[in-house]
C-alpha cells in the first residue's frame, strides 16, 4: 500500500506500530531520531511520516523545519505528529500539519488518521494549519 517512515526514539512504541502498520499492508521504515529521519527521507521519500515530537538529538518539529529548509520535495510529505506533549495542538499548528495524535491512543484512531493523511496528502504549511483540513483531534479555534 503505502511507504511510511516512523520517527520515534521509544522502541516500546515503534515496535508495535511497525507490526500493526505492516499488518495493514504498509511498508515501514524506522528512524530513532530526527537526524536518522532526515537521512531516511533523503534515501527515499515516504508517502507519510509518523513523527514523534520529543526526541533526543533532533526533535520532531526540528526535523520538520530541516525538511522545509532543504526543500527539494521534502516539504510536500505529509506529517502525522504522535506525542504525549501537553501542547500538541500548538506544536502541530507551528509545524503546519493537520494530522496529530495524542499518546496514549487507540489503534483504530491511529489507523483512521493514517488512512486520512494518505488519502488527503496535505503537506505541512509551517505557521498555520491549512484551512478546511483537520484530523480527528483538530477542532476549530
Amino acid at each position: 500500500m503505502a511507504q511510511l517512515l516512523l520517527v520515534d526514539d521509544d522502541d516500546d512504541i515503534s515496535g508495535p506500530l511497525v507490526q500493526l502498520l505492516y499488518a495493514e499492508g504498509h511498508t515501514i521504515r524506522v528512524a530513532q531520531n530526527g537526524y536518522e529521519g532526515l537521512a531516511a527521507v533523503a534515501e527515499r521519500f515516504p508517502d507519510l511520516i509518523l513523527l514523534d515530537v520529543e526526541m533526543p538529538l533532533l526533535s520532531g518539529p526540528e526535523m520538520a523545519l530541516e525538511m522545509f529548509i532543504k526543500d527539494c520535495g521534502r516539504e510536500l510529505i505529509p506529517l502525522l505528529l504522535i506525542s504525549g506533549a501537553a501542547k500538541l495542538k500548538q506544536i502541530a499548528e507551528t509545524v503546519g500539519t493537520p494530522y496529530m495524535l495524542e499518546k496514549p491512543f487507540k489503534i483504530e484512531k491511529l489507523l483512521s488518521l493514517v488512512n486520512q493523511a494518505l488519502h488527503e496528502r496535505v503537506p505541512p504549511h509551517p505557521g498555520s494549519t491549512p484551512p478546511g483540513v483537520g484530523g480527528p483531534d483538530a477542532s476549530p479555534s
